[in-house]
């Protein structure tokens, strides 16, 4: 992989639709890293057109991030990062598979290996830090600014150290990634304390309608409850509904605004929510998974929920 790399004049660096931390920081920071090694370097992901939320907006090199069609229908090398599944490169799929070489980083344990090279190892807590390890052995300098976008996404794929793929090797990146230069304030001003008026509301309405039933905590999101913002003012909501003492599994359900519901999972002992969400089609970890299913929010909320019981039965 690093000869390849090493040797391509050109390099598609992207990552999963509806990127979080950890898609944008691998992305980023290794994008970043070949463009010092004089590569051009196309940074994108799979959608018809490219949101980013406030939230990241801040990651050097986010404002070269460009459309998928700008990027060559056979680009010399293309890296897909932390994207368990080639289907979430969605527009961007055939020019994965169109490429010279196609190279794929990733942590997830559901991962297929889908590429031509494959860096992928589900022990690590987040792809940045393979991204970390594979800029380290090319041996590009990590400037402040590749180890910022680094840091990002292992804070964010760690709930900030919190959850349970979190290991000693975990805290050894953070801690060399700081020395390095990361800017570990800004990542926690605008990742964890920077949201609108607008999206507390959102909040307030989906823990509202908040409930419990056998050890799963569940609520939904519907695109009215949004009002004029995006898909991503709601990003961070799971992460306050797993803090319900009496649930083991979380679930929150998001209406998709062209139809069906989009479910994240996360599991604090109650089972691997992976294999209900692979169940759904989709995928992730024993502690946080996602999915995507269509049909009418009461008949949805039934089955998942009957599938997390036989998940823990």
């Amino acid at each position: 992989m690093v000869e390849v790399l090493r040797s391509s004049k050109q390099v598609a660096v992207c990552c999963h639709v509806a990127p979080d931390g950890d898609a944008f920081g691998s992305m980023l920071g290794l994008g970043r890293a070949l463009e010092q090694q004089g590569k051009k370097v196309w940074m994108s992901w799979g959608s018809p057109a490219l949101t980013v939320p406030y939230s990241y907006g801040f990651l050097p090199g986010v404002e070269k991030t460009v459309t998928y069609d700008q990027i060559p229908e056979q680009v010399e090398t293309f890296v897909a990062t932390d994207c368990a599944d080639k289907k979430r490169l969605e527009l961007l799929t055939s020019r994965f598979d169109n490429a010279g070489t196609s190279i794929n980083i990733d942590h997830h344990l559901s991962n297929s290996r889908y590429a031509d090279i494959n860096l992928v190892d589900p022990e690590r807590a987040s792809s940045c830090e393979l991204a970390y390890e594979l800029i380290t052995r090319l041996g590009v300098p990590i400037d402040p600014e590749i180890a910022t976008c680094l840091y990002t996404g292992v804070v964010t794929d760690t709930g900030r150290f919190q959850y349970s793929n979190t290991v000693p090797d975990t805290f050894r990146v953070a801690a060399e990634l700081r020395e390095l230069g990361a800017d570990h304030l800004i990542v926690a001003a605008r990742v964890y304390e920077s949201a609108s008026l607008e999206q507390l509301r959102i909040l307030g309405q989906v823990l509202g309608r908040a409930r419990l039933q056998d050890g799963v905590v569940y609520s939904w999101l519907d695109t009215k409850d949004l009002g004029d913002q995006g898909l991503d003012a709601a990003e961070d909501i799971i992460d306050l509904l797993r803090t319900v003492r009496e649930a083991r599994i979380t679930l929150l359900l998001k209406e998709q605004p062209d139809g069906g519901w989009k479910g994240s999972l996360r599991s604090r002992g109650g089972g691997d929510v992976s294999e209900v969400a692979k169940s759904f089609g989709g995928g992730g970890h024993a502690a946080a998974a996602g999915f995507s299913v269509t049909g009418k929010l009461e008949e949805v909320i039934k089955e998942v929920l009957e599938r997390l019981a036989a998940l823990r039965s």
